[in-house]
């Protein structure tokens, strides 16, 4: 990999993982209620895509379903799931989505698992549980199920993806901000009231954290992204950005004082491992999809 895509790479880990601590900070200590503000960062990044809704792959259900399972389900669920957890907590548990991808991918694309991949995915889970149980209480953690709930949502997506045939990689994320917008406000408007006060009285903090989400992840990283997929190999790729998940622990304990103990640690070793694992031994085929399920948007 060239030097100047390797740093843009790593650039773009890095923002990914400042959107995760942004948004962390948005849902608990500026009490922005969490699908008023995915459906603000999706209003905008609908408004800024319009001209690259067409042209649209058919048949439209299905590009409608895909884009809204990988937009408003998969984030409405994540930043509600990011205000009852930690961000460094739920940039581990975020890893479940490489193994859920790749398991669905063996039930609905007739992919095959071999022993070393069989092996990433139980390194995967067993850290992802180590991460997720409270001994204390003997229960799993309500945010980080949720954050859970979000890579299936976005697995399922990812699966779906793969039979849409001939769409852009803008084209999607017009229509993902397109079809989110709608079901995010009407869910904010039953579930969070008084949203659009508390948005207001969070000031500008919130409206440059929003800013940055929509502008800076959504289409300016994504963009990086994409190009670089082009350029290099899914598999490589979806290995570098595990700096994503480490930066954001990293960032999580720093930035939010985020307490760092050894369920954490080991969690994560063994998490990231999996995932590791997972990547550089998925075919090409399969590396396209995991690729796509580790981009954070």
């Amino acid at each position: 990999m060239a030097l100047r895509d390797f740093g843009l790479l790593m650039a773009m880990c890095v923002v990914w993982a400042v959107n995760n601590i942004i948004s962390k900070y948005v849902v608990t200590d500026l009490d922005v209620p969490p699908l008023f503000y995915a459906a603000a960062r999706f209003a905008i990044v609908a408004a800024m895509l319009i001209p690259f809704l067409r042209p649209a792959p058919r048949p439209i259900w299905r590009l409608m379903l895909t884009a809204f399972l990988m937009g408003g389900g998969n984030f409405g669920l994540m930043f509600v799931g990011l205000k009852y957890s930690t961000a460094s907590t739920a940039a581990v548990v975020l890893q479940l989505g490489m193994p859920i991808t790749l398991i669905l991918s063996v039930i609905f694309l007739g992919e095959r698992i071999r022993w070393r991949r069989g092996l990433g995915i139980a390194l995967t889970f067993a850290g992802v549980l180590t991460v997720m149980w409270n001994p204390e209480g003997f229960a799993l953690s309500t945010g980080l199920l949720l954050v859970a709930g979000a890579t299936l949502m976005s697995g399922i997506g990812v699966v779906l993806t793969k039979q849409i045939e001939g769409m852009r990689p803008i084209t999607f994320q017009a229509w993902v901000g397109l079809v989110s917008v709608l079901p995010m406000a009407l869910l904010s408007a039953r579930l969070e009231p008084g949203q659009v006060d508390k948005a207001f009285a969070a000031g500008l903090p919130f409206w440059a954290a929003l800013v940055f989400s929509a502008v800076v992840v959504s289409v300016g990283a994504h963009t990086v992204y994409v190009t670089l997929l082009q350029r290099y190999e899914a598999n490589l790729i979806s290995a570098l950005i595990l700096v994503t998940p480490l930066a954001t622990i990293g960032l999580g304990v720093a930035v939010l004082d985020e307490p760092f103990g050894p369920r954490l640690a080991i969690g994560s070793v063994l998490a990231l491992a999996g995932v590791l694992i997972i990547a550089l031994r998925a075919n090409q085929v399969m590396s396209m999809l995991l690729a796509m399920r580790n981009r954070p948007e």
